[in-house]
């Protein structure tokens, strides 16, 4: 397999939610799209209009390029917002808060990307002066909820979050698509499901 040179950042919140959906959806370029998979990419672009709304020092972006060279990752945040010199990134998703970090994860690696270009001096928006600070959290916004969840972005959550972009990377490396998960918990609540066929998989290699 020829790697890329850098991985989406939504990828990352697959591999966080099961590494074989992560190869299923980027390796294998499949999706089961199903009613709940399509009202979440309408929601999607109804929130993905690109452009910048200015209100005194404040400051909204949508859709916003980030990437970061050091952990070779790239993608869109949905929304930031720039307020008394605080940078805070905003993350849309479809349903209401679950049990898994991998929402959080995809956040925490937009907060990355966003701290690397403006400490590389890199400038967001050109009318825009933003602090070269750390970004202290973020919020994914829930559809199903209406609701903002707060998400702290600790040491913890940092550290997590690159390591799993280090077996993202690992996993490609090796060219082998990771086994189904032995709890099937997820494998519910999972679109891909009657692609992986997790239990069969399972039955099969005992």
């Amino acid at each position: 397999m020829e790697l890329p040179d850098y991985l989406p950042v939504s990828m990352l919140n697959a591999f966080a939610y099961c590494p074989r959906r992560f190869w299923i959806e980027f390796v294998n370029a499949e999706m089961e799209i199903n009613a709940h998979v399509l009202e979440g990419q309408i929601k999607h672009e109804r929130a993905h209009t690109s452009g910048i709304q200015h209100e005194g020092a404040e400051a909204t972006a949508r859709r916003v390029y980030v990437y970061s060279d050091q952990l070779r990752v790239t993608g869109f945040a949905d929304l930031i917002e720039i307020e008394q010199g605080r940078v805070t990134p905003v993350e849309y998703k479809k349903g209401v808060l679950g049990k898994w970090l991998n929402d959080h994860f995809q956040l925490c690696a937009q907060a990355l990307c966003l701290e690397e270009r403006l400490a590389s001096g890199g400038h967001l928006f050109a009318d825009v002066q933003l602090p070269v600070a750390p970004i202290e959290f973020g919020f994914v916004f829930y559809f199903g909820s209406r609701r903002r969840e707060r998400v702290e972005l600790t040491d913890t959550l940092r550290a997590q979050t690159r390591e799993c972009i280090a077996q993202m990377w690992t996993v490609l490396t090796e060219n082998q698509m990771p086994a189904p998960l032995e709890k099937f918990a997820k494998c519910r609540e999972c679109s891909l499901e009657p692609i992986c066929l997790p239990r069969e998989v399972r039955q099969l290699v005992g």
